[in-house]
């Protein structure tokens, strides 16, 4: 479907490892006072003074987390860089700098990686995070994306995924279902395509749903919001992997149960309509859907006042006594075992 119109071809070998790191990375500027030396030596250098530092690192293999039939480089090299400053957001830290490797076949040409590189870029840019590093190799078939992304915050300010009380108050930010629903989209299209390359798919009522599994953002904005409610989470998660899923690493590491209300959920119009049109339930793919990259996380019930009625946040259940289990309270008031039935990167 997304076709190559640039017929130049570059030979990653005309210019060496060096000439090529050079030629991906003179673009990335520096915006963070903490990075005292980023590209350019055997290591980056960072001051991060009185503050904590959060690391963490994701790899994206191509043919397993991404599918170049329907994601174009541009838009793999932005979330990419997303989904782990997303796992910065979860620590209630805000991410500073990223490091990225790329493993690549020869099948692409350096006008692909430059594609892929301006994604990332575009991403730094918009996050205001530095490149400081990474590695680039060569590759048996396919592409293989590493980023490591760092994070600074305050001692008191970190949010682990252990500090659910069972009373507390559980919170998503955003809609959950989307990207699932707009990588449904994108699957069936490309079977269209398959079998007839000169059809051409019109995705207009679907903007919403493939923009979210396309071009994800990271919820950098949900750490200020808090910050000026004055609301300190008691744990929190990124959703990458479903709803399901996610509360149950929280319920297992803070050793609570939940109800999850299934009239809560935060569900966009566009997703309904898309869940009737492929006949299927909309709750079963809202809390298995993954990649959503919202945060949930929970509160204290005395903060409840505080976030009641911002536009930001829904509150979508409360936790319980670890005897109580883990619950999906459905519309009709019956309580049903919450199992994760969401992504899992050893499945496949």
């Amino acid at each position: 479907m997304i076709e190559d119109k640039n017929p130049q071809r570059t030979s990653i070998a005309q210019l060496g490892e060096f000439g090529l790191i050079d030629h991906l990375t003179k673009n990335f500027e520096i915006n963070q006072e903490s990075t005292l030396k980023g590209i350019g030596d055997d290591a980056a250098v960072l001051d991060f003074g009185t503050k904590k530092t959060v690391i963490s690192t994701d790899l994206l293999i191509e043919g397993v987390h991404f599918d170049l039939a329907y994601m174009p480089l541009k838009h793999l090299g932005y979330k990419a860089v997303v989904v782990n400053l997303s796992d910065i957001c979860a620590m209630n830290a805000k991410p500073t700098q990223i490091t990225v490797s790329v493993a690549v076949s020869n099948r692409f040409p350096l006008e692909a990686l430059e594609e892929l590189y301006e994604g990332i870029a575009r991403a730094a840019k918009e996050y205001k995070v530095d490149v400081i590093g990474g590695d680039t190799t060569s590759s048996q078939k396919g592409m293989i994306i590493s980023i490591t992304a760092l994070g600074e915050a305050d001692e008191n300010e970190i949010v682990y995924r252990n500090g659910a009380k069972a009373t507390d108050l559980l919170v998503v930010t955003g809609d959950i279902g989307a990207a699932y629903m707009g990588l449904q989209v994108l699957e069936r299209e490309k079977q269209v395509f398959q079998v007839n390359p000169n059809s051409q798919p019109d995705l207009d009522t679907y903007t919403y749903l493939i923009e979210r599994q396309l071009k994800p953002e990271a919820r950098t904005d949900i750490r200020t919001l808090l910050h000026a409610l004055e609301i300190q989470p008691t744990a929190m998660i990124d959703v990458s992997d479903g709803i399901s899923s996610e509360i149950m690493h929280l319920c297992k590491q803070s050793n609570v149960g939940c109800n999850l209300y299934e009239d809560k959920l935060p569900l966009d119009p566009q997703f309904i309509s898309v869940c009737e049109e492929f006949n299927i339930d909309s709750t079963t793919i809202a809390i298995n859907g993954g990649e959503d990259y919202e945060l949930l996380f929970t509160i204290a019930m005395s903060d409840f006042d505080k976030i009641k009625g911002n536009p930001n946040f829904t509150i979508i259940g409360h936790m319980t006594e670890p005897g109580e289990g883990l619950h999906l309270v459905t519309r009709a008031n019956t309580k049903i075992q919450l199992k994760a039935r969401g992504w899992n990167a050893l499945s496949e």
